[in-house]
Parts: C-alpha cells; structure tokens; sequence
C-alpha cells in the first residue's frame, strides 16, 4: 500500500458480487449477460414484473432460499471490513451493490445497500416494507392496503433510482480514501463512483479478482481473491 492518509480520514467503501462470491454465494452476471440463466430483461426490469411476476417471484425466491442455507456465512473479507468499521477512528461507510445480508451478518452497522435487499419486500400499491424470509407469490396480500398481487421484491430493477444516491455522493465529496472491492466497473451510477471521489482529491484503490473494466484510472489495483486482499489492506490500515 503505496499511500498514507489522515488518522481520522474518511473512508467509503464499494462492494459488489466478488466479496460474496467466496461465502458460496452464485453471481448474478454470467456468461452472455445472463443472471444465472435468465435474460436480465425477463427477471429485473419492472417491466418483466408486470408481464410475468411469477417467473420473477420464483428468481428472486431462489436467491433468498439459497442466502439463508446454514452453509452461507460471511467470509474473511466482510468481517474485515466490519472490523474495519469497528477499529477505525474516522467515518467507514460500505455501500454495497449486493442484494444479501452478509455485511450485516459480519457486523458493519454503516452500510447502504444501493440496489435493495433480498430479505426485503414492499407493497407496490402502498409503498409499505415487509421483512421477508419466506418466498413471495402474486397471491399475497399487502397487510397494510389489503390489496393484492402488489408485493414485489425490494430490489432496484435495471431502469429504477438506486437508493439514497444523494448520502452516496455526499460521502463520495467528503472522503480520503475510497476502495471498490469485487466490483466489474461496467454497471452505473456505481462504476462512476472512483471518477467522483477522484475528482474530490480522495485515494483511490481496487480489489478485484482480476483489473475491472476502470482499474486504470484508480491509483491503486490488487488483484486476488478479497478474503486475501480485503484482509490484507484492511491490516495495513489498522497497523
């Protein structure tokens, strides 16, 4: 690690699919930009919610299902950041493009999740949030408005805001250090975050598996797997 920050410097932090890779969790994006077999356009736009909610129940009900197998655990990166968090004398925030529970279950308090959570579910009609552990179908109910065939999973689809981007990019202005870790740097607003903590004077570096699509413009790229990597820089930083 090439750098050095202030004591108390603010740290923001990006992940995506490569840090939950390694608890056994299946990426999304796979080979010929199918997610895990679908056409993104069948499972993750509004619109294929409102032409086949079933189908798109039943993908989403799988990730929950495979998520909440007693074999899925946070790994050795995510309880680094957590720890991280804990030790740190500045501000850490994680902003996660992950839909699982992983961070949270590692013990990071400050953490966004951008695209929505899987363990969560709101009414289309009435807006209103359900914890959600069990599959949804087009039969429920909404216990709020009463109607039904409205509860939809609380995921940010292709086409929809992500969430709470304005306390993003109010972190991303403000911080000196900025890491991506497991992210593939082709999927926006996210991918442009290094160039806006960049453009703010912030250190940047990535931690992927292999150099993403903008590995060049940080200042810094390691390239492994994050249980090595993440642990790695994240005990250069406490030292």
């Amino acid at each position: 690690m090439n750098f050095s920050i202030p004591e108390k410097a603010s740290i923001v932090i990006l992940t995506g699919a490569g840090i939950s890779a390694e608890s056994g969790l299946e990426t999304f994006r796979g080979a010929g930009g199918l997610w895990c077999g679908h056409r993104v356009e069948d499972v993750a736009t509004p619109e294929a919610f409102a032409r086949n909610p079933a189908m798109v129940h039943e993908f989403y009900n799988m990730r929950r299902r495979g998520l909440l197998k007693p074999e899925i655990n946070p790994n050795p990166a995510h309880l680094a950041l957590a720890e991280l968090e804990q030790k740190w004398p500045g501000e850490v925030l994680v902003v996660t493009q992950n839909i699982d529970d992983l961070h949270e279950r590692a013990g990071t308090k400050n953490l966004i999740h951008m695209h929505g959570e899987v363990l969560k579910a709101f009414c289309h009609f009435c807006r209103s949030n359900i914890e959600c552990r069990n599959d949804l179908s087009i039969e429920m109910t909404c216990a709020k408005c009463s109607k039904t065939g409205g509860i939809r999973p609380d995921i940010v689809w292709f086409g929809e805001m992500p969430y709470r981007m304005d306390e993003i990019f109010d972190a991303l202005a403000n911080c000196d250090l900025f890491l991506s870790i497991g992210t593939s740097g082709n999927v926006y607003p996210a991918a442009g975050f290094v160039s806006e903590a960049l453009r703010h004077d912030a250190f940047t570096a990535e931690l992927n598996l292999e150099p993403s699509l903008n590995a060049s413009i940080f200042h810094e790229s390691l390239t492994g797997p994050a249980t090595e990597t993440v642990v790695r820089f994240v005990n250069n930083l406490l030292k």
